[in-house]
């Protein structure tokens, strides 16, 4: 998948989906997670599909659902992958990436194409400030950057208990209208409202898609749908 955002200067971006890798059974089949329990032969196949598609491999990330931001271009020269939930590059070529089933990716890029970024945005790290962080680190003016919020579970079906609506509340008393009551001590969540509010809190206006459900659609790595799932990558990179 493209995102759906207008074009910029020199930024490439793209979302995988589940399809067009070798991956078997729950992990069917362009798996590129390595922590989720596939077989190490088919991630690195369906990461060398990927990759063929860049410019470089793209600077992985350690997962931890916090809000450290790794310099991408830095964590590509010493061939690491930091322990990290974001990451931004300024160097053409850098391609960061974050992987998702269920949380939310956001994309991030600067209108003059001087810097991108992208966040791994699950309840933990959006509440914990991750968007803010990566826009902290990308150290441009806010008005001058474009964000897209890619595929997340969406807010028919995303239900969680009563200490994840009191830690967003407690940051943002105004993130309540994001949660609608279902049974007793449980609400369904809008990741993507959410991510618009601290978006537009930090002075980005500009947010494109948040129009999807991992968890509906089969097209995407649902965690909550299949558990043992695999994972999908949101890319993106200076091209200049």
């Amino acid at each position: 998948m493209v995102p759906d955002w207008p074009a910029l200067p020199g930024v490439r971006a793209l979302m995988t989906t589940r399809a067009g890798g070798v991956s078997p059974g729950g992990y069917a089949s362009l798996n590129l997670g390595t922590r989720c329990g596939d077989r190490a032969e088919a991630v690195r196949e369906n990461r060398s599909r990927l990759a063929a598609l860049l410019p470089a491999p793209p600077v992985w990330l350690k997962q931890v659902h916090g809000i450290v931001v790794a310099d991408a271009d830095a964590a590509r020269a010493k061939g690491i992958e930091p322990e990290a939930d974001a990451a931004v590059a300024r160097s053409a070529g850098t391609v960061c990436a974050v992987l998702v089933a269920d949380c939310m990716p956001v994309l991030f890029a600067d209108e003059r194409g001087g810097v991108v970024g992208v966040a791994h945005a699950g309840w933990r790290g959006l509440c914990g400030g991750v968007i803010e962080a990566t826009l902290d680190a990308m150290a441009v003016p806010p008005e001058s950057v474009l964000a897209w919020l890619g595929p997340a579970i969406g807010p028919k079906v995303y239900e969680v208990g009563d200490e994840v609506r009191a830690a967003f509340v407690e940051r943002d008393a105004g993130a309540a209208r994001a949660f609608v009551a279902t049974r007793p001590g449980h609400w369904l969540l809008d990741l993507y409202a959410v991510a618009r509010r601290r978006l537009a809190a930090q002075g980005v206006e500009r947010v494109y898609g948040g129009g999807f459900c991992t968890y509906t659609d089969e097209r995407f790595f649902s965690f909550r749908r299949e558990r043992a799932s695999g994972r999908m990558a949101a890319v993106i990179w200076l091209a200049r």
